[in-house]
């Protein structure tokens, strides 16, 4: 993505520009990005399976303590 927004940006920009000016284009875009503290696909796919095994967890413990106060209300 990085590399796409460079080659869009050094396009807009007229003239012949040297790889030292493409250079500090991607820095800066990739300073931005950085400080907008994105995530990859990849580590947003494991937090998701993370999220998903803690809710079945948790539905798994919410039955259990709702069976528990049953058995607690029948004494």
């Amino acid at each position: 993505m990085i590399e796409q927004l460079t080659k869009a940006v050094t396009a807009a920009i007229p003239g012949g520009l040297t790889e030292e000016v493409r250079q500090n284009v991607r820095a800066v875009i990739r300073s931005m990005f950085d400080e907008m503290d994105l995530v990859t696909r990849e580590e947003l796919e494991v937090q998701e399976g993370v999220l998903q095994r803690t809710r079945q967890k948790i539905e798994s413990l919410e039955r259990q303590v709702h069976e528990l106060e049953q058995k607690l209300l029948k004494k």
